[in-house]
Formats: structure tokens, C-alpha cells, sequence
């Protein structure tokens, strides 16, 4: 049984993660436990990409990113399942392990897209949070 379950969802890539959904909505439904949907924006911050982006730009990006989730939820979620929604900005790995540690998540249900050799070559994002994860995770292809 899980209390709280994470679900990180690219919102870029939506469609592959349709699967992942299905099963953290399986499960938070079973368990009765709440549902934390999370996407993360770029990272604005960065010097690099902070210099063509002015503050004003970056809080318009965000909350159209917001709006997007809540959609996405709206559509996607039975009203059953107690959800959460939420937009963190920065590395994905990064951000999705420390939502889990913050929210005390018992289990974490991720899509993965990359190929084979994008992991190789890159790391995804997937293979890091099922490294470092102190909680379950289950990845779905």
C-alpha cells in the first residue's frame, strides 16, 4: 500500500507516458493514495539560457506550463484520485528526487523515452531516479 505517489510527465512527451499514467492512477486508486503530477520546466536559471529569457518572459512561460498541466490532469485524471499538481524548474533528476524526499513518496511511476543509445550516450532521466531513489519506482516503456 502507498500513501503518496509521484508521477513526473514530460509535458512535451505526454503521449508516451500515457501507459505510466495509467498505472500510477491504477495504483493511487488502489491504494487510495494521493496522486503528486509534477512536470519540470527548463531551467530558466542557468546563465546560459537566463540571458535570452527577461523575468517577465520566464514567469509567462511558467504559468502557461502550469496551465498545461492542470489541463492535462483535468483530462487525464479520474476526480477520484486526490491530485496534486506541480512545476519545478531546473534538472529533472535532480528535482524529481527531491520532490520525493519532500513529500515522503512511497513510490514514483516513470515513463521512459529515451533509446538505447541516448542512455548510453547521455543518461536518462528515468535510469537516475532509479539509481538515487530511496523509494520504489517503477519505470514503464
Amino acid at each position: 500500500m502507498h500513501n503518496r505517489i509521484l508521477f513526473p510527465v514530460d509535458m512535451e512527451h505526454t503521449a508516451e507516458s500515457e501507459k505510466a499514467l495509467q498505472i500510477a492512477v491504477e495504483e493511487a486508486r488502489r491504494s487510495k493514495a494521493k496522486l503528486i503530477i509534477m512536470t519540470v520546466a527548463p531551467g530558466f536559471g542557468m546563465p546560459m539560457v537566463a540571458s535570452f529569457f527577461d523575468d517577465l518572459a520566464v514567469k509567462k512561460a511558467l504559468k502557461e506550463i502550469a496551465r498545461h498541466l492542470k489541463q492535462y490532469v483535468d483530462d487525464n485524471v479520474p476526480d477520484d484520485i486526490e491530485t496534486r499538481a506541480l512545476v519545478v524548474e531546473g534538472n529533472p533528476a535532480e528535482l524529481i528526487l527531491k520532490q520525493a524526499e519532500t513529500d515522503d513518496i512511497d513510490l514514483i511511476v516513470i515513463a521512459s523515452h529515451n533509446s538505447q543509445i541516448e542512455n548510453l550516450l547521455l543518461g536518462s532521466c528515468a535510469a537516475k531516479v532509479v539509481r538515487h531513489s530511496k523509494c520504489s519506482v517503477t519505470v514503464v516503456k
